[in-house]
């Protein structure tokens, strides 16, 4: 079984152990990287100097016998979207294409202390919009099960390294389902922790009130590793939760004995995939079987999330984007005469159709006579989304849906029709919109061999009861073992 291939906590044990070095484990990811690359296309911005520099310091302090934590030595992909130090971030956009950040988000000054490995920067939707991976102004990212379909948005670069084999794990963001669609599409576990948990300090703003940084993971376990290491309370962020801590890892119990776990009518709609459907329920049946308690309940609301979605992220980004005009950092536009026209011209060049739509959209929704109509009704809905997860969780301990309506969809089908496409988001933005945690896991293949998501819905900071009924589905079932055949 070649080291790329593995689990994070699997190789772990086998540094600990003294058995392989941080240097290999590197080595065969770049070589796996050389091999697959041309045909995924997941990475923007490859690090291996600097990669193979901190390999090394990690094989010293083994050769000194020092006693790791267990991420160190492990090969991690960023999405461009969060900030490295001396290291390319474009947020897949032109106008960002020369920045290198002077400074490194938290998450990433928090990794670096556990001993993790940057390999390089993924490939996404630009500035993160988007639900395919088709908004990059560089390149398209192929989904390694199929490489004529998506591997979704739009953290998709950062979930097809992970499937590939290209990185033993990554980190995403998801704003309205960037992590948990691009997981369930690419067949490994996508988790969105609670609005607040994971700083957002150098994660380059899409939609402040939404945006949240988490991890794409080989399996659950990697998953609570990865949250033990980026989680915590940062006075650089306003938004961040002074919520003690847990070690994850202790919430991987293989029960759900007596848990009660809600299914919401609202989200079985006309227009899902029936083998969707049908994997979905057999995977309900099967956490029955394992103890749980399934409930029948009613989320009302849900029909208004997608509007209530594209309408309050819209109207941050045309904010969060204003920043970009050309004259402080970023791209700028060089054939004009007077300033008005390099900030119009700098911000059309720059920008790629879909950011543009977005700004448009949320710039009118906040505009003078429009404000009320549209964006205070928004805030108003997504109130009432959040109340009914907040009566759903006073009846269940956890809510179960599928993640996406359907499995990864080919290139070219949905780009013509922005409301297909942000329809895949239908079961992903409610939650999103009500700030809880997510993750989205493996259960099932269709025909045509491309994966399908279970998506779980915890309480606010209520991680360990997510990861617990993740892991125990993930334990008495194979389908997180199924591999995507690449040439």
């Amino acid at each position: 079984m070649s080291l790329c291939s593995q689990t994070a906590h699997q190789l772990h044990t086998q540094l600990k152990n003294r058995n392989i070095t941080a240097t290999q484990i590197l080595s065969d990811v770049y070589d796996r990287i050389k091999q697959v690359e041309d045909q995924i296309g997941g990475y923007i911005t490859l690090a291996e100097e600097t990669a193979f520099e901190a390999a090394g310091i990690i094989d010293q302090r083994l050769q000194n016998g020092d006693d790791l934590p267990k991420l160190s030595g492990i090969p991690v992909a960023i999405k461009d979207v969060i900030c490295t130090k001396g290291i390319r971030t474009t947020c897949a956009s032109k106008i960002l294409a020369n920045f290198i950040p002077p400074y490194d988000a938290t998450v990433i000054e928090k990794l670096k202390k556990q001993g993790v490995i940057i390999v390089g920067k993924t490939n996404m939707d630009e500035f993160a919009m988007g639900s395919s991976t088709e908004n990059s102004a560089y390149q398209l990212t192929r989904n390694p099960w199929n490489t004529s379909t998506t591997p979704g948005g739009s953290s998709g670069g950062s979930a097809a390294v992970v499937s590939a084999d290209t990185a033993i794990l990554s980190l995403g963001s998801d704003t309205g389902g960037s992590i948990r669609q691009p997981a369930s599409f690419c067949g490994n576990v996508g988790l969105k922790p609670t609005y607040g948990r994971v700083s957002r300090f150098g994660l380059i703003a899409f939609a402040s009130s939404l945006d949240q940084i988490g991890p794409f993971t080989k399996d659950v376990r990697d998953s609570a590793l990865a949250m033990n290491a980026i989680c915590g309370y940062d006075p650089m962020d306003s938004t961040s939760a002074k919520f003690d801590v847990p070690d994850f890892e202790n919430s991987l119990i293989n029960d759900i004995e007596g848990l009660k776990i809600g299914l919401p009518d609202e989200y079985f709609l006309d227009g899902i995939s029936q083998e969707v459907e049908t994997s979905v329920r057999e995977a309900i049946s099967q956490l029955e079987h394992l103890g749980a308690t399934i409930h029948r309940i009613s989320m009302p609301h849900t029909e208004y999330a997608i509007a209530t979605y594209y309408i309050i992220a819209p109207a941050e980004a045309s904010a969060n984007l204003a920043r970009y005009d050309g004259v402080r950092f970023g791209y700028r536009a060089t054939e004009t005469n007077n300033l008005e026209s390099m900030y119009k011209l700098s911000r059309s060049q720059g920008f790629g159709p879909e950011v543009k739509r977005r700004i448009l959209l949320g710039t009118y929704s906040l505009s003078s006579g429009y404000y009320d109509a549209y964006y205070l009704k928004a805030q108003k809905v997504r109130t009432l989304i959040k109340k009914d997860f907040d009566e759903a969780f006073e009846a269940v301990d956890i809510i179960v849906t599928p993640t996406s309506p359907t499995a990864a969809f080919e290139f070219g089908a949905r780009t013509n029709d922005p409301l297909q496409m942000y329809l895949s988001d239908i079961f992903t933005a409610p939650s999103s919109l009500a700030g809880i945690p997510g993750i989205s896991v493996p259960c099932g293949i269709t025909k045509d061999r491309l994966p399908i998501g279970l998506q779980f819905l915890a309480p606010p900071f209520d991680e360990e009861t997510l990861l617990r009924v993740a892991y125990t589905f993930e334990q008495n079932t194979d389908h997180h073992r199924q591999k995507p055949q690449l040439n």
